[in-house]
């Protein structure tokens, strides 16, 4: 599989060994001890010297922060290590950006040999096995996301049943002290709650609030809970309006269990965004209400009639990637209208809106959609002339066949039953609310119908589902299926535009220049 490595002394071994827990139920073959053994067997038959063995156990594959990875990346910095061995690429990572960022910048510019048993992969010796690296890192990562949608199904479905699933419960209240996954009053700092929102309701402000509580010298929440400050500041442990506002409006104080404020950016970060209110999961009545439900109204009433409207901002797949080819900066979108009244964005150099009287660079004026277009249809183009199915097939099946052992069809026929269940439970609780009067009649029939119909969508789900459980798809099959998909659609995928391309420049012409990241890319285009 590899070449004879004919001067071993030359190479100095560091020996990475990563296990998360997704890995654990692929069985023994994924343990510490076993990628061990495999790599201490391939350093012994060809004699090679090892420095260190790095492990990082219970670490996911998307983050590079490990501890073990980093003191690795160390000790290749101090010139200590000048080859680095795993069991499989996976191992690595399952980040196809940050993995190819490390086998086509990292460990070449540092005189870094990267072996990967299982794959073929030598980065020392010319191989086909090396050539298909950049997509084998993608089924890597399209594994890692299928593994994370697993897990955010089965969070979301404890969210949707009011139950807690975050680390630390909301100022004023504490984790039960028998029963997982509930709250209760934390007495010893609920009578600072109650005085906030005391306050609040006489008039106080949410800044002098902060400001008061800042005097009287009240720990913080995260004071109070504990919590690390990574970048800690001149405001580090102190109150903020800010916070003052966003205690004032959480339902958690009336007895409202309140979560999916925020989400993940994705599957690789730790970053969140804050999420709609439309899309928070809210159940009521699940823990002891801190406020009373009038007290809590008119505060929120008040709190938001200070509120102003925050700036517009613009999301589309460019983004951060758009040059201007003469001056070199970042291009600025604009929003405008056509003649239709409809939005339309355009890019615009940033430099000439800055320095238009001065003469510096010219506008770059042109589509946003149109630049868009022109990149994804160049992208098909190199990526189609680069790209063989008949090589990913195997990836993919292998892909596949993890997923499987994941018995993700389980988890989505659970999760599928669980919204039955729950619509039925309010099926009858809206047909008690008519037959008491509750509920109006006209508001009783809009109410049932949509509830029943959507009932009756999951319930054609479900037997669905049960009869791919009892006729199951062919590992080969569903691969075949995973490459086609990813030979249609991912050429619009942002997460594969960035990992292909370095920049996109705009000339004065409007010409559309790509650079790619990898130069077998660049030769094909």
């Amino acid at each position: 599989m590899y070449q004879e490595i004919s001067n071993p002394m030359d190479y100095h071994v560091a020996l990475y060994i990563r296990l998360s827990k997704e890995d654990e139920s692929e069985g023994p073959s994924q343990s510490v001890t076993n990628q061990k053994s495999l790599l201490d067997e391939f350093v012994q038959k060809h004699r090679l010297q090892v420095y260190d063995t790095y492990i990082d156990d219970g670490w996911s594959g998307t983050n590079f922060d490990r501890p073990d990875f980093q003191r690795m990346i160390g000790d290749i910095e101090a010139k200590k290590v000048n080859m680095v061995i795993t069991k499989d690429l996976s191992r690595l990572g399952r980040d196809y950006i940050m993995t190819g960022h490390y086998m086509e910048r990292y460990f070449p510019e540092h005189r870094v040999r990267y072996i990967s048993l299982l794959d073929g992969i030598d980065t020392g010796v010319e191989s086909s096995a090396n050539d298909i690296t950049p997509f084998r890192a993608i089924m890597n990562d399209m594994y890692a996301k299928d593994i994370s949608k697993k897990i955010k199904s089965v969070k979301r479905d404890k969210q949707r049943k009011g139950q807690f699933i975050g680390g630390k419960p909301v100022y004023g209240y504490k984790m039960h002290p028998t029963e997982k996954n509930k709250i209760i009053i934390d007495e010893e700092v609920a009578p600072i709650v109650r005085r906030i929102f005391a306050m609040a309701l006489d008039g106080v402000s949410c800044r002098q609030i902060a400001a008061t509580l800042n005097e009287e010298g009240v720990p913080t929440p995260a004071t109070y809970a504990g919590l690390p400050v990574p970048n800690p500041g001149p405001y580090t442990g102190l109150w903020s309006s800010e916070r003052i506002s966003d205690m004032l409006q959480n339902e958690t104080y009336i007895g409202n269990m309140v979560q999916g404020r925020s989400v993940k950016i994705s599957y690789k970060s730790k970053k969140c965004l804050h999420q709609e209110r439309k899309n928070w999961v809210v159940v009521e009545g699940t823990h002891e209400p801190l406020i009373d439900a009038e007290t809590f109204r008119k505060v929120r009433m008040l709190v938001n009639s200070r509120k102003h409207t925050r700036s517009r901002t613009y999301d589309f797949l460019l983004k951060g990637m758009i040059f201007c080819h003469e001056c070199g900066y970042p291009l600025a979108v604009l929003n405008r209208k056509n003649a239709a009244g409809e939005d339309v964005l355009y890019f615009v150099c940033r430099t000439y809106q800055r320095f238009t009287k001065a003469g510096i660079c010219t506008c770059h004026s042109i589509k946003e959609k149109t630049v868009t277009d022109a990149v994804i249809a160049k992208v098909r183009e190199v990526c189609e002339a680069y790209l063989h199915p008949a090589e990913l097939l195997p990836i993919a099946q292998r892909a596949v066949e993890q997923a499987q052992k994941e018995n993700a069809l389980e988890t989505e026929l659970q999760a599928v039953q669980s919204k039955i269940d729950s619509l039925t439970a309010n099926l009858d609780k809206v047909y008690m609310d008519r037959l008491s009067g509750l509920l109006p009649e006209a508001d009783f029939e809009r109410i049932y119908s949509k509830v029943k119909l959507e009932r009756s969508l999951l319930d054609e789900k479900k037997q669905e589902l049960e009869l791919r459980r009892k006729s199951p798809v062919p590992a080969e099959d569903r691969a075949k299926e995973l490459v086609q998909r990813f030979m249609d659609s991912a050429f619009a995928s942002r997460e594969l535009l960035v990992s292909l391309i370095d920049r996109i420049e705009l000339t004065e012409e409007k010409r559309v220049i790509i650079k790619f990241r990898f130069t077998e890319l660049d030769e094909v285009g």
